[in-house]
């Protein structure tokens, strides 16, 4: 899922790297703009016959920008992406803070559920 989750916001915002969060060394440079992803749980979703019938992926996904515009208009677009291929988001965001004065940053939580396919 999560290379799905890349796939789909650097297949749609083409010119905004997306980039693991907290991979970016102390001497990197920030982009002008980005997204940043993170795991942060992957849980079973359900049981059945003693089996795990899928996991409940979640995702924070972020955008940084030096434009306080394209933070808010940019991580709407991509709420609207990510719920027409099958993600679930829970609410509008929040502000994120960020490393680098220059950059503010709004984050979304997403989920999407990962059904196993029944034999």
């Amino acid at each position: 899922m999560k290379q799905n989750l890349i796939d789909l916001l650097s297949g749609e915002f083409k010119t905004y790297p997306v980039i693991l969060q907290g991979s970016l060394s102390p001497t990197d440079a920030y982009p002008e703009s980005f997204f940043t992803i993170w795991n942060t749980e992957t849980a079973d979703w359900s049981h059945y016959d003693n089996g795990t019938v899928g996991f409940v992926w979640r995702f924070t996904v972020a955008f940084f920008s030096v434009d306080p515009t394209l933070v808010n208009t940019v991580l709407t677009s991509a709420r609207a992406l990510l719920i027409q291929h099958g993600w679930l988001v829970d609410g509008v965001g929040e502000d994120t803070p960020t490393d680098e004065i220059s950059h503010t940053g709004r984050s979304l939580d997403v989920i999407y559920l990962e059904r196993f396919q029944q034999s």
